[in-house]
């Protein structure tokens, strides 16, 4: 593992971004380690994962490597996406997951710390949602997640805005657990990573796995289904995408026509 350290200390295994030259943007290779790592875990019978980035970064997580994202018409974010499969793989593993952040978590990185468990940040740590800046369709079962962790109305404001908030903030709308100071929150985190791998573990996976169900059951029509996946292919075949990809690379502002 090139891009990740994977540790495990009794029934607490710790899965740490360590691709700070990217800052941890969630490549097709970084996202396969972590899969991987989920995976063994998974063998060793893990009770609580904690996923963190190295100590000291200013950036968690940049999200999607935007460089791999297609460019030929297909869905840049599609159901086999490696960040939907994360999403899935923590959303789906049998015991909690708990987000350690510190520092700004961008894009696509967001949604995987929603799909977290329990999310643990600092003081200095942001969350901005960011495909409106780069004209990326965001796809169905990831609006979800951000339906599942905060309020229509603050879901609206980031996906449109596509501005940070504080973890003040987003742990005063519900969306994080707690904010806790630097200096504070490893042993903080792993005090409750150990509380939690003192209980039962089948009860506690069971009721995660029912939270996950019961979080999903919200009706959707066939015919409603098929309108929101075209909506999204007008935004992934329109100019306006493709300049926004063309831009990040060339590293400069888009210019959006709505087209």
């Amino acid at each position: 593992m090139n891009l990740i350290k994977l540790t495990q200390e009794g029934h607490i295994g710790t899965i740490s971004l360590e691709n700070p030259q990217k800052h941890n943007a969630l490549s097709h290779q970084l996202v396969a380690e972590v899969m991987d790592a989920f995976r063994q875990l998974e063998a060793e019978k893990a009770r609580v994962v904690i996923l963190r980035a190295h100590k000291d970064c200013k950036v968690w997580s940049a999200g999607h490597d935007i460089g791999e994202l297609p460019v030929d018409g297909r869905d840049p974010l599609g159901w086999s996406d490696p960040l939907r499969e994360l999403v899935r793989t923590i959303e789906t593993f049998r015991a909690p997951v708990i987000a350690m952040i510190d520092g700004g978590v961008w894009g696509g990185a967001v949604e995987v710390v929603l799909a977290c468990d329990i999310i643990m940040a600092t003081p200095n740590s942001s969350f901005a949602v960011t495909p409106a800046k780069l004209g990326v369709p965001y796809n169905v079962s990831g609006m979800m997640t951000f339906m599942s962790a905060a309020s229509l109305r603050i879901v609206k404001e980031l996906a449109f805005t596509a501005s940070p908030i504080s973890a003040a903030r987003a742990e005063h709308v519900g969306m994080i657990n707690h904010v806790v100071e630097a200096t504070e929150i490893e042993a903080f985190t792993l005090e409750m990573a150990s509380t939690i791998a003192a209980n039962a573990p089948l009860s506690i996976s069971v009721m995660k796995e029912q939270l996950r169900v019961l979080a999903g059951a919200k009706p959707l029509t066939p015919r409603g289904f098929e309108k929101v996946q075209g909506l999204r292919r007008v935004v992934y075949d329109s100019q306006d995408y493709h300049e926004g990809i063309k831009a990040f690379k060339e590293k400069r502002k888009p210019k959006f026509n709505g087209t």
